[in-house]
This record gives C-alpha cells, structure tokens and sequence, in this order.
C-alpha cells in the first residue's frame, strides 16, 4: 500500500474548522448555529464590488499577470498612500488570500530546518505552512493574565538560534486581539537588523483597532526596508473572504523577484476578484470608520456580557475582531464538542474555536477558546446566553458524573 509523504503527517488540523464534522451533524438535526469560531464577517460585502465584476463581464475569462493586475496594485498603492505609506505598485504582489501570501513567504524565506520566532498563541495556520516547509516555529509565550502583551524584547533575543530566519507578528493579533504599538514593533526591527532576520507582520485586521493609540504599520518602521514583508488582504477589511484577494507587500527586490517566480509557476490570482478588489480600495475612508465603529460596539457588548458570566475571564482586547477567552472547564475542546453533539437552547447552540489550536505544545490553552465577534450585535447577544446556558448545563454534567 502506498505512503502519505512525511509533511502530510506534520500538518496540524486547523481549531478554527475542525469541529466542523459535529456542526454539519447538528444543522441536519435542525440546531441553529452560532458560528464564533470562524472569522467570517457579517457584514455585507459591498456593492462596488459586485457592479464592477458586472461591469468587468467580457467574453474570454482569461489569465491574468502573475504579480496581479496592474489596475488593482495602483488603487492598493494609493490606499497606503491614504494612510501615510508611500508604497509603489511594483513592491506589491497580488496573492490569492493572505494565506498565499504566508505560503510565498515562507517558501522563499525559509529553508528546512530553518527557525521562525512567533508571540504564542497565534493563528493556526502559521504552523501549518512551517510544518509544510520542514521548518519550526519557535513561540514566545504570551499570557491571557497579562492580557496577552507582547513580551520585552529581550525575550525575543534570548529565542534567536543559528538557525533563526524571521520574526513574525499579526497586528492587530489573531487570536488574542491585542495591537501591538510603534516602540513594541521599533524593538522588534531593530533585533532583526541586528542578526539579520526578516520581519514578517501580517496586517490584515489594520482597521480594526480600538486602542487609544493609532496602528502602526511595519512599513512605516525607518530603515526596515531590507527587513520588512507584509502580508494583507480584503477578506476581513471589506468582508470579502470568498473572492480570496490578498497582497504581499516588501521594499526588498530580491524577495519581490523570488516570489514572482513562485507566482509564475501557479499562473495568476483570481481574475474576477481582482476586479471587485479594485473597486473596494476605491472605497472612501468612511466605509472604514463605520466598519470599526461597528465591531467595536460589538467587542464592547461581547466583553461586557462575558464577563458576567461566572468564572471567565476575558482579558483586554484593542484590535482584530476576536478574544481569546478562559472558561471555566478543564478541556475546551471536549467542551466545544458536547456544545454541537449534546447542547441546545432554544434551538441554537454555539460554535468555537478550541484555544489549544493556536499553541505549539497542545497542552496550553486547554481551558481556552477564541470567540470571533462577527455577528450582529442582536445575533451576539443570543450566542453569549446560549454560551452562558451551556456552561451552567456542562457544569451540572459533569458534577452528576462525580462518584459519590
């Protein structure tokens, strides 16, 4: 019987959809789910972006440049500009999602065995694309009684091997939430000058910060330009996860050349998307202000009706539209899985991402998960009672399941 490669074994199954199986088997029973375990907005994609799919119909559906097309990397070009980063078409490479991007980067970047430093916990797939290029992710432990700050910098040094390649953060974090500041990301640089590391910063939430201070983006660090790549994308910004749109974003031309080879060999990103992505960076900065104005009405009411629930803990949250939130239970995975088979109020239940997911040692984050807060506030605050419900429900479980 033939064998699956060694990387088909070294892949992690994702904690965002895992659990997918028992949601699929509770909607077929008639169970209303609500889906807080994945990062899929809401909010309507707007309608720009369709009328120029519409307005772009043509008779051929044809390949498009592999770096992307030109139209969609000026109107990206002129959406840094809006925000204070001089960013020119040519340094930007059109990728089909973030996640592309991620794949490029690492390949490029990394070689077998090679070392990548990441604050713990975070997004899933991180590990996955490491585990893919044989490289290992090194994690720098953050705490949820800390709210989740990123560490001093000296732990960052401390990590550093011979083998280390790279630094790399989400800022605004997925999945805990927190952005990061300049002087954090200033530290961050620096130590990559040093030893002559790349500085990954996957940026893809930038409108979705609620600190009391402005993101900064790793593009504005000076004399990061040899060192610095980001990863963005329109999936979460304009609620367009579907069109899979994303964009990689370096001053660095050696990197630009080795990635566009990369992209040669798989053609070309998503022709149609590309043309709606073009219409929605045209979008006026208002349609972000009401965007952010939005989830952070929708983080206040999360946190706010988490923490009158008995025994979580929510810590601080700032930016992205996630948490990573303490139960009060031994093993949330068990916990989300008897919520899909078992649970039900009113009809409904809620789905989560297990935290242990978004940890290398599987053993941390046990009694964690992460809460995506991409549903209306009216829809939010019925999976929160439900949540509540569940809790009270599993805790009476397992009290009758004690022998006497």
């Amino acid at each position: 019987m033939p064998h699956l490669s060694q990387r088909a074994s070294f892949i992690p199954a994702s904690p965002i959809r895992k659990l997918a199986p028992y949601a699929e088997a509770a909607k077929a029973a008639g169970k209303h789910i609500y889906h807080l375990n994945i990062g899929q907005p809401d909010l309507e994609t707007p309608k720009t972006y369709w009328e120029a799919i519409r307005q772009g119909e043509s008779k051929v559906l044809a390949y498009g440049s592999s770096a992307g097309e030109k139209p969609l990397r000026l109107a990206i070009s002129d959406y840094y500009k809006r925000i204070g980063i001089e960013m020119p078409a040519d340094h930007i490479l059109i990728t089909t999602g973030a996640s592309e991007a991620l794949n490029f980067i690492f390949s490029v970047c990394l070689d077998p065995g090679d070392q990548i430093i990441v604050p713990e916990p975070f997004y899933a797939n991180y590990h996955s694309y490491a585990a893919f290029m044989y490289t290992q992710v090194q994690p720098i432990g953050t705490d949820i009684d800390n709210h989740f700050a990123l560490p001093p910098v000296e732990a960052f040094e401390a990590a550093i091997q011979p083998r280390t390649k790279a630094i790399m953060i989400c800022n605004p974090n997925n999945p805990t939430g927190v952005m990061y500041g300049k002087e954090e990301l200033e530290g961050l640089l620096a130590l990559a000058k040093k030893y002559g590391l790349y500085l990954i910063a996957d940026e893809v939430y930038r409108e979705f910060s609620y600190a009391d201070f402005p993101h900064h983006s790793c593009l504005q660090l000076e004399g990061g330009e040899e060192h610095v790549i980001v990863i963005d994308s329109i999936s979460k910004r304009f609620s367009a996860c579907g069109a899979r749109v994303g964009c990689l974003l370096t001053h660095n031309q050696e990197i630009l050349d080795a990635v566009l080879r990369l992209a040669q060999s798989r053609l070309c990103p998503p022709t149609l998307g590309q043309i709606g992505a073009e219409a929605l960076y045209r979008l006026p900065v208002s349609y972000f202000e009401e965007v952010s104005a939005e989830y952070l009405k929708r983080r206040n009411t999360l946190v706010s009706l988490l923490r009158d629930i008995p025994g979580v803990m929510v810590p601080e949250v700032n930016g992205a539209f996630y948490a990573m939130v303490k139960l009060p239970v031994e093993n949330s995975e068990d916990f989300c899985r008897w919520m899909l088979e078992e649970f039900s109020y009113e009809n409904s239940t809620v789905m989560m991402a297990p935290g242990s997911g978004f940890y290398i040692n599987p053993r941390k984050g046990k009694n964690e998960v992460r809460i995506a807060y991409v549903l209306k506030e009216e829809d939010l605050k019925k999976a929160i009672k439900c949540l509540a419900e569940g809790l009270r429900a599993y805790e009476s479980r397992n009290k009758a399941h004690i022998p006497a």
